[in-house]
């Protein structure tokens, strides 16, 4: 039963995790300390794993995607895993190199590029800070030391033009990314350089020497926290609900399960650049999860003939936001489906299978929200729309296993900050924790 009192401790608990995630690297941060108070082991990819029954266990792929897993509690990996796959990455600004640029009376602008597909105008006038890593020399070229660092304070905005410059902006304004988007950071005179600016103010939040970095991977935030709103506190508003909510809600569901006896291996992957086509190292499109249970395979004792049926024998949920209708765009949906807010997790569907979602996917999601006690909906595209894809399809490419793709409804999808429902907060737990029960 889903009362008022757990839909306000979850929320809570999401805000937190929100807050704390800024960037894909913290997103991961924050997965690992959580992970670890729940007594998790961390595990490394260049080391011999040895693997116990009921055991728990993560790994970390460069700093931004992470797969934690509960072994099952026997020697039989035929039996199959349960595998929830969402992503840390979310779309924005990322500082180039070099990236110090004076303009007039001394202000330092910073050259960006933008991550992903940001609702550019989202980003203006706005409280931002600058998050990340930097790489520090070492005495091993091969093996240098990343360090996160986040600024925890307003640094930067990105300024608009005044409408006296253009009194048609409201009537469409297309942006240049080189020139409107570029943020101001600071005002300087002729007795301070503005060369190696960031790599400065970086290294002194990180109690570093400037010297000693030899790289980074900064990215802009939006320093405003996460809140609810609405008469009732009926919504949740935050940047990056696209994905964290999932990412949050699986992890939590890992969490509170794991003390749950099953002989079904219990999975959650967390990937990088989802944004981007996941074609990366970290991302849904390398062989990071098919590497992670072949492993776990071998350690239960299984050869390819038990991994193969395994395989076959294992279902994923696909766990990435969804469209909820808007309230002021309900032509922008489908005719017949109008997935929203308050109203639980929303399957979705497309007939040329950008989505990983079948009959059989769906009905099996749709079970589980019903054992759990959760309503759930549908989404498909409106047919004049071309829609996106996630990372059902992707992962399928390497592992033939069934499975649906779905997400919480929101609205304001890629703005810099996006609006989903409390109580589909709880929801979504739910859900999540019943298939990890099964």
């Amino acid at each position: 039963m889903i009362t008022p009192q757990t839909v306000d401790s979850r929320v809570a608990d999401l805000m937190r995790f929100l807050d704390s995630s800024v960037c894909n690297l913290l997103a991961v941060e924050t997965a690992r300390r959580r992970l670890l108070k729940a007594g998790f082991e961390e595990l490394d990819m260049r080391d011999a794993w040895s693997l116990r029954p009921s055991g728990r266990y993560f790994t970390i792929k460069n700093g931004t995607a992470i797969v934690a897993f509960v072994v099952g509690s026997g020697q039989s990996p035929e039996r199959g895993y349960h595998i929830i796959a969402a992503h840390s990455d979310s779309p924005g600004f990322r500082i180039k190199p070099a990236p110090e640029m004076v303009a007039d009376g001394g202000i330092i602008r910073l050259n960006t590029e933008v991550y992903g597909g940001p609702i550019l105008y989202t980003w203006f006038d706005r409280p931002l800070s600058i998050a990340g890593r930097l790489i520090v020399r070492t005495d091993d070229p091969l093996s240098p030391r990343h360090i996160l660092v986040r600024i925890d304070r307003p640094v930067l905005t990105i300024p608009h033009l005044a409408i006296h410059y253009n009194r048609s902006v409201n009537d469409g304004n297309p942006l240049s990314r080189q020139k409107d988007m570029l943020p101001i950071l600071a005002q300087i005179d002729e007795t301070v350089s503005h060369r190696d600016y960031v790599m400065r103010l970086v290294a002194r939040e990180a109690g570093v020497a400037p010297e000693e970095i030899l790289d980074c991977d900064l990215l802009l935030y939006d320093t405003t926290p996460a809140c609810r709103v609405g008469a009732e506190g009926e919504f949740v508003t935050s940047g990056r609900i696209d994905d964290l909510e999932m990412v949050h809600a699986s992890l939590t569901a890992l969490v509170e399960t794991a003390d749950h006896s099953s002989a079904v291996t219990r999975v959650v992957a967390i990937f990088d650049n989802e944004e981007t086509g996941s074609a990366t190292k970290q991302g849904a499109g390398s062989p990071l999860l098919y590497n992670i249970l072949r492993r776990i395979n071998a350690a239960q004792g299984g050869d390819d003939e038990a991994f193969i049926r395994g395989v076959a024998s294992s279902f994923m949920v696909s766990a990435d936001n969804a469209h909820a209708t808007h309230p002021n765009y309900p032509e922008k949906q489908d005719p017949t489906n109008h997935p929203v807010l308050g109203r639980g997790p929303v399957i979705k569907i497309n007939a040329n299978c950008k989505y990983m979602t079948d009959g059989d996917g769906a009905a099996v999601f749709r079970s589980i929200c019903e054992r759990a006690g959760v309503p759930c909906q549908y989404f498909v595209n409106h047919s004049d729309v071309a829609g996106g894809s996630t990372l059902g399809n992707i992962l399928t490419g390497q592992l033939e296993l069934r499975g649906v793709d779905m997400g919480a409804p929101q609205l304001a999808m890629h703005s810099v900050r996006e609006t989903a429902s409390a109580v589909d907060v709880a929801y979504t737990i739910a859900a999540f924790s019943e298939f990890f029960m099964l």
